[in-house]
């Protein structure tokens, strides 16, 4: 993986916190945006650590990039501003999560590891923010669904419209697999077909994507 971050002091710490896992190997450090790209570019990295704000490219540019020219790579938002307009430049911009620097040394590592298996993660107070934000934009714009959404939703199946839905409540595959009397193998695989159909990166931004276009509501995400 790759770390970026203009703090020297905190590029260290977290690649020495993270190059002591077995299973997760720092191969580069970067000071900025564009070298952070560099980076991606020259050691094709299974996961982005990326600072929101830093100096020449600041990190929702680099998101953008790295995100567009190499979709394998997963990169996790690192930022010690928890403001909503951040967490949608990043989503948007095809990040697969989003950490606050306060986060702990556990939560880091499982952070990786998450992301890498292909999963996505945000902090659970961004999440409800997320989801508050997009209830707050559809109240406020057109009420009905937009027609490219709809007949995205149209196109998956019962199973996968449930699927959906239970991930945008926040449920595991081990708990939808419970909810739907499945197993955890049919549930991954009515994960990765919606996410195909839908073209979307990953869990949360088919979180984003069901408030979008009203498959669920935010009085269906489980109260803390």
């Amino acid at each position: 993986m790759v770390i970026a971050d203009d703090q020297e002091l905190v590029r260290a710490g977290f690649g020495m916190i993270l190059d002591a896992q077995p299973d997760i190997e720092v191969v580069a450090e970067a000071g900025d945006g564009r070298q952070a790209v560099d980076a991606v570019r020259e050691h094709a990295p299974d996961v982005l650590l990326l600072d929101v704000r830093m100096p020449v490219m600041d990190g929702l540019e680099a998101a953008r990039r790295v995100c567009a020219e190499h979709p394998a790579c997963k990169v996790i938002m690192l930022t010690t501003f928890d403001v909503d307009d951040y967490v949608f430049d990043a989503l948007y911009a095809g990040a697969s999560g989003f950490l606050l620097k306060d986060v702990r040394r556990d939560d880091l590592v499982h952070a990786v590891r998450v992301v890498d298996s292909g999963e996505a993660l945000l902090a659970p107070s961004v999440t409800r923010r997320v989801i508050g934000e997009v209830t707050a934009r559809k109240a406020a714009g057109a009420a009905a669904v937009p027609r490219p959404l709809g007949r995205l939703l149209e196109s998956l199946t019962g199973r996968e419209a449930e699927t959906l839905k239970l991930v945008a409540r926040g449920m595991s595959n081990a708990e939808i697999a419970a909810e739907l009397v499945v197993s955890e193998h049919t549930v991954k695989t009515h994960v990765s077909n919606l996410l195909q159909k839908l073209g979307l990166r990953d869990r949360v931004h088919a979180v984003v994507f069901a408030y979008e276009a009203g498959a669920v509501t935010a009085g269906e995400w489980p109260q803390p």
